[in-house]
């Protein structure tokens, strides 16, 4: 079913009769980690191919309280290591772009009409460091695969070229430590702006509700029998 073709007045009920069959202390922790739970940063994959890395981007996230991912699979198909995410994928919203000729596009252009500024992590001669970046507006960052980086047009659909500052050799940092850093720097600038960054009320209702169908065996027969049950819907 989905969740769009209920009111949030009937997605509250629906919640609340999910809750029944779930532990108190496991809905505490639902409550509390709901409330740093964020829309206003988002990660963006671009044909990533190592299980490790794409894993490690994926369970950063998730403990950053980043709940967007969106995966773009132009060559590379996405694939998780279980043993390096450990079940993030089951706490953040993923979106995959993989049908069509040029899934980038399709991907930065969805994003740009939801208000983002897309932030493409590569040094460019208009580059911003990452301290500076400006956490006021919503962000979509982007990291490129493990060979080529980003494409080109990543490039050139980008509002911002950022890069990490390094202080060594070696040319770059590994993708999965790109991520991190990045958005360990960008979340907790986050907090701490006078910016309003938590989910809009039916984003967190419709995260909840993710969560709470997660925690429940054979959640699809009970979604059923509580849909027909409260809003008489088959």
């Amino acid at each position: 079913m989905n969740l769009n073709n209920l009111s949030i007045e009937q997605k509250e009920k629906y919640y609340e009769a999910l809750c029944e069959m779930i532990s108190p202390n496991r809905i505490s922790l639902f409550e509390k980690i709901i409330t740093e739970r964020t829309d206003h940063l988002c990660v963006v994959v671009e044909n990533i191919y190592q299980p490790q890395n794409a894993s490690a981007v994926l369970r950063t996230c998730e403990c950053l309280g980043v709940q967007q991912v969106h995966v773009i699979e132009n060559e590379n198909e996405y694939r998780l290591n279980p043993d390096v995410a450990l079940g993030s994928s089951y706490w953040i919203d993923m979106h995959r772009y993989n049908r069509k000729d040029n899934n980038t596009e399709d991907c930065l252009s969805k994003l740009k009409s939801q208000g983002y500024k897309i932030v493409a992590t590569l040094p460019a001669e208009k580059d911003v460091s990452l301290p500076e970046i400006n956490i006021n507006q919503p962000l979509a960052i982007v990291f490129g695969n493990e060979k080529e980086g980003l494409s080109e047009t990543t490039k050139n659909m980008a509002d911002i070229c950022m890069k990490i500052p390094m202080y060594g050799f070696t040319e770059s940092y590994n993708i999965s430590v790109s991520a991190a850093i990045t958005m360990y720097t960008l979340t907790e600038k986050m907090r701490h702006a006078q910016i309003n960054y938590q989910l809009s009320e039916e984003r967190r209702l419709n995260t909840l509700i993710k969560w709470a169908k997660h925690s429940i065996r054979r959640s699809d027969i009970v979604e059923k029998e509580i849909l027909k049950r409260l809003f008489n819907i088959e």
